[in-house]
């Protein structure tokens, strides 16, 4: 197969790249200038240009994962860029998908898995999951994330493609080892650092669910929707066990054999993710997301558990 993807050189776009190079498909990275394994066609994330416009004309599969990263403080400024980056690409990608003679017969939208509410007491999932944005008690702005998770599947929903299967891929952190690819975006190796350091304890109590997906599933789940006619609209791509985030740091320690994690309250949070140029929404949120529609079509996860995949991670880091 010829499978496309946008904006494809962070974490899991390398992923994807090796993935698919490795089976013998030929696979286009689109880019603003980054390095990948596959072949790289320059692209804006916004504009329709003829050099990679005729990438996906003929091509089997298109991946989408262009976005300004979401490890940023939650400013005006990165809340905006995180909004147009993933509104404008989603746009071009289904216009040119759109003008195509040979459309791809699918096409995989990166989404994620903060579209959910933020809650303790269930599961969310594609079929009874509360979509988030109304929740009390927790900080307002939190509020943007979701309104931009949610333009970002409308401008796939909304794209006229009647020939191209369109599957919105809710992800949650996805999982790979931390000497595995050397990009920046890499979550293990960010959490792994700070395990070794001592910092893996608690945050804010760590009762806020932590989803997560292994690597490996999140390449296997990709094929699997490929491969399954059935699947259309939004799919979570999430590991079936989100455990409170305590207990993931928990597991995380272990993995590298670390007996202690200092822990910290929320206020102590927000004091970190400033150093670090991050937000701490995206460690005080509770994420618990199952993936109820791949099971259903009978998906088995080689991943499930995470203090099992914790272990193979640090092993193969």
């Amino acid at each position: 197969m010829k499978i496309v993807i946008a904006g494809g050189t962070g974490q899991v776009g390398a992923l994807a790249a090796t993935h698919w190079l490795a089976l013998g498909h030929e696979v286009v990275v689109l880019s603003r200038g980054g390095a990948s394994a596959a072949r790289v066609v320059r692209w804006d994330g916004k504009t329709l240009e003829d050099a990679w416009v005729r990438e996906l004309d003929g091509a089997d599969v298109v991946l989408n994962l262009a976005g300004r990263s979401v490890s940023c403080r939650y400013t005006e400024e990165n809340l905006a860029e995180m909004l147009s980056s993933r509104v404008d690409s989603t746009r071009v990608v289904g216009a040119a998908i759109a003008g195509a003679l040979s459309p791809p017969k699918l096409w995989l939208q990166m989404s994620t898995a903060t579209i959910y509410a933020h809650r303790f007491d269930a599961a969310n999932d594609e079929e009874t999951g509360v979509l988030g944005g109304h929740e009390e008690g927790v900080p307002a702005y939190w509020k943007r994330s979701i309104h931009i998770a949610l333009e970002w599947e409308r401008m796939q929903h909304e794209a006229i493609t009647p020939q191209t299967r369109k599957v919105a891929l809710r992800t949650a952190m996805v999982m790979s080892g931390a000497g595995e690819l050397a990009v920046t975006d890499n979550i293990f190796a960010v959490l792994s650092q700070l395990t070794r350091l001592g910092l893996g304890g608690a945050i804010g109590g760590g009762k806020q669910y932590i989803s997560w997906i292994h690597g490996a599933d999140f390449m296997r789940a990709c094929d699997f929707i490929l491969a399954d006619d059935a699947l259309k609209g939004p799919v979570n791509l999430a590991a079936p066990e989100p455990l409170p985030q305590r207990e993931f740091m928990r597991a995380l320690r272990d993995a590298w054999g670390v007996r202690m994690g200092l822990p910290a309250t929320g206020w102590m949070a927000s004091i970190g993710s400033f150093f670090m140029r991050t937000d701490p929404e995206l460690v005080m949120k509770s994420r618990r997301v199952v993936p109820t529609r791949l099971l259903k079509a009978g998906f088995v996860f080689e991943h499930p558990n995470w203090p099992a995949a914790a272990k193979s991670l640090a092993v193969r880091s």
